[in-house]
């Protein structure tokens, strides 16, 4: 393939830079497969990458986009065949390797997944990382012993691409979901993914933090972190769980230990990025299938081009999305 390409590319040569350009196959980092995406979508990381603080891109000139979905042109790896559609997220992806933002990504063979049957090109990035990343919290409370039986489970920063895609898959597998969130004004929404109750952020966290406090939740699915997860962690009932995989309120939890030595509560961390690919593969299949909600769609909250890229980054930066932004590349 010789042809251009178009791709988002971001540049701290003077002046930072943040712009849709023309690339060849040429320019791309070394990866067994070569995939024409399809679909990308926006992430937090991803906004982080385009600004020149944000800590994420080290090296540039970048691609970032950190989740990817498309079909295989060319593959030196006999996993992947021409003409097949695959699903690539997380390792390097949009960090340390140019990522979805691009007509064509080249891509390790190690970091990329069959798309499973039951799930299109496009359904797979409305998940991306983060609905992979709800997925995970889910399967691990359930690993913890979280039955639909036991009581209601609480998700934290609900409007956000975590929250929502924890809220639509735990009320698919017949949970009773409360959802929280800073934006009431998106209780129909919410409640469209299948939230049984919808409560302000003030009402888990508003108050004086107490080590223990009220038991309300069989377990929860936290992407907030911080002092509300400190909060969270009080509330958890007896022999309760709390999957934890965000920080935007910070990254210190002025908690005690005495939810987990006097309730039995166990705190879950969830990675995403390094998950490993069995595992990964496995989880996906789970998300074609079982997990997969009826609403799914329900999460986008806008489709768009590479054109309208760099104003939805500062878009999710500001908070002023919900649920999922996906790019359309081809």
């Amino acid at each position: 393939m010789t042809n251009p390409f178009q791709a988002l590319v971001v540049d701290k040569t003077e002046p930072f830079s943040v712009e849709v350009k023309s690339l060849s196959v040429e320019d791309l980092p070394a990866g067994e497969v070569l995939i024409k995406v399809a679909y990308s979508s926006v992430n937090y990381k991803d906004g982080l990458a385009s600004i020149p603080n944000g800590n994420i891109v080290r090296n540039y000139p970048f691609i970032p986009g950190i989740d990817l979905s498309g079909t295989v042109v060319s593959s030196t790896d006999k996993r992947f065949r021409e003409g097949q559609s695959v699903i690539a997220t997380s390792y390097g992806i949009g960090v340390s390797h140019f990522g979805g933002f691009s007509e064509y990504a080249r891509i390790p063979a190690d970091w990329v997944v069959d798309l499973p049957e039951g799930l299109t090109l496009r359904e797979a990035m409305i998940y991306g990382t983060a609905g992979f990343t709800a997925a995970l919290s889910v399967q691990a409370l359930e690993a913890q012993g979280m039955t639909p039986g036991q009581g209601k489970v609480l998700v934290t920063g609900a409007t956000g691409g975590v929250g929502g895609a924890a809220t639509a898959i735990l009320a698919k597998l017949g949970y009773q979901v409360t959802a929280s969130t800073g934006r009431t004004d998106e209780a129909g929404y919410l409640q469209a993914l299948g939230a049984a109750e919808v409560i302000s952020r003030a009402e888990v966290a508003g108050s004086a933090l107490k080590p223990l406090d009220k038991q309300q939740w069989q377990a929860a699915v936290d992407s907030v972190g911080g002092a509300p997860l400190a909060a969270v962690l009080s509330q958890i009932a007896y022999g309760g769980a709390v999957a934890a995989s965000g920080l935007t309120a910070g990254t210190a939890v002025p908690t005690t230990v005495l939810p987990f030595i006097l309730r039995g509560v166990s705190l879950l961390g969830i990675d995403s990025v390094a998950c490993p690919i069995g595992t990964r593969t496995k989880l996906w299949q789970r998300m074609a299938g079982d997990m997969k909600p009826a609403v799914l769609d329900t999460l986008v909250d806008r489709e768009i081009s590479l054109n309208e890229l760099p104003a939805a980054l500062g878009d999710i930066l500001r908070s002023h999305t919900r649920g999922r932004v996906l790019v359309r590349l081809s």
